[in-house]
């Protein structure tokens, strides 16, 4: 209690620091979920790219983001065991975030995509099992995180799997692609709205005064499909490319239509990330001003200070215009080669996810549901699409995050207990 008497201002100016360096690294590192695809595809340059992501992403963290945010992220730990020393919370809290930030400046330099989730989350566990004790960690919880290492990236691969190859055998492979990219095209647009607007509703728009019963947000999201669908098939009616010619010109004007819906998809996968992410840098942040200004109370939910939010989406958008090229490359360059149907499959097969995700409880890391995604894509046209080197580094990124953010954890941990004088 004398250490949040005596430094409370201190504390709380340290852990914004450390906060706007956690979503440093998100933006560096997680934005590449939303835009890697679209730039791997040629659907959008990075310097588009970056510009779309910077206004959508900021929006969605500072629109959405929430005024209530969980003081633990994801409830992996027991916060009855910090009721006696709020000082091992507080200290906690900032050596977490200054961990999972460092961390993931290092892997956006390496061109890692890595779990910005899963960053904050190890870090947590690491100096709670560390500093306070192995039983106020959610052990079951942990092991949920870990397969989901198997389990997401499965099923969105299967789902850009199959939407690929839909496209390919109703459109591109066929005699006619621009005949029948006039039939189909309209249908996938509607799926995209579908899913983009239950995307944007469900993880979006819960924390803006916006609330959608569940069945609500089903029927509102139906009417953007078909409306989106409608649209797209007055589109396609009117654009100018002849029949007569081969099918292979054919095919590469549809690509031209896919590029204009990846655009689409990425603003609203963007805007949801930027919404949902900003969480894992505010909510470890929001626990220490909430403990510090309440002068030791630990709560569940804490009331965002009106500065919070606006630093969170400011790190977001610095982070991603420095270093969010490196993860947009390996996302969307490195592991196969995307065009614009190839990258709309991955980038809906991801939001497709999500859906599912949000509505099972499965949890998810946005990072490995991409990654599966474009993975997906590239088996479709076989194993030796793939750069399995890269592939072998993302994947041992994946495991080293978890013990790399609590390693980082607990050496910062103790240096901030020494520094203080904490016993």
């Amino acid at each position: 209690m004398e250490l949040l008497q005596s430094y409370g201002m201190t504390l709380i100016i340290l852990a914004a620091v450390v906060g706007f360096v956690m979503a440093w690294g998100i933006g560096a590192n997680d934005v590449a979920n939303a835009m890697g695809t679209s730039v791997g595809s040629k659907a959008l340059t990075i310097k588009q790219a970056i510009i779309i992501a910077m206004i959508f992403e900021f929006a969605g963290a500072y629109l959405a983001g929430g005024e209530v945010t969980s003081t633990i992220r994801k409830g992996i730990i027991d916060a009855t065991y910090f009721s006696e020393r709020p000082d091992y919370l507080v200290l906690g809290m900032i050596a977490s975030l200054l961990a999972a930030g460092i961390w993931l400046g290092l892997a956006s330099w390496l061109g890692w995509p890595v779990s910005t989730t899963h960053s904050i989350i190890g870090a947590i566990i690491g100096f709670t099992a560390t500093g306070v004790s192995m039983d106020a960690v959610e052990w079951s919880k942990v092991g949920g995180i870990v397969g989901s290492w198997v389990i997401t990236p499965a099923i969105s691969g299967i789902i850009a799997y199959l939407i690929f190859v839909s496209a390919h055998k109703l459109i591109f492979d066929t005699a006619t692609p621009f005949k029948n990219a006039k039939r189909y095209v309209p249908f996938y647009m509607g799926l995209a709205g579908f899913v983009m607007s239950l995307v944007t509703i469900k993880k979006g728009l819960k924390h803006v005064g916006l609330t959608f019963s569940p069945e609500m947000g089903y029927i509102l999201a139906v009417v953007i499909a078909i409306i989106l669908g409608g649209i797209g098939r007055y589109a396609i009616s009117r654009m100018k490319f002849s029949e007569n010619q081969s099918a292979d010109i054919q095919s590469a004007n549809i690509e031209k239509v896919f590029a204009m819906l990846m655009v689409v998809t990425a603003c609203c996968m963007a805007f949801a990330h930027g919404s949902n992410d900003v969480a894992n840098a505010i909510g470890p942040l929001a626990a220490v001003v909430s403990v510090v200004s309440s002068g030791g109370a630990i709560n569940s939910s804490s009331e965002l200070a009106p500065w919070i939010l606006p630093l969170g989406g400011l790190g977001i958008v610095a982070g991603l215009a420095l270093f969010g090229h490196r993860v947009i490359k390996t996302i969307g360059q490195g592991i196969t080669h995307l065009t614009p149907s190839r990258g709309f499959a991955a980038e809906l097969a991801a939001a497709c996810t999500v859906v599912i995700a949000s509505g099972t409880g499965l949890p998810i890391s946005t990072t490995q549901t991409l990654v599966g995604a474009v993975l997906g894509v590239g088996l479709a046209r076989g194993v030796s699409a793939l750069n399995l080197g890269i592939v072998r580094n993302i994947v041992v990124s994946w495991i080293v995050t978890l013990p790399a953010g609590a390693i980082l954890a607990i050496v910062f941990f103790f240096c901030l207990k020494a520094a203080f004088g904490v016993a």
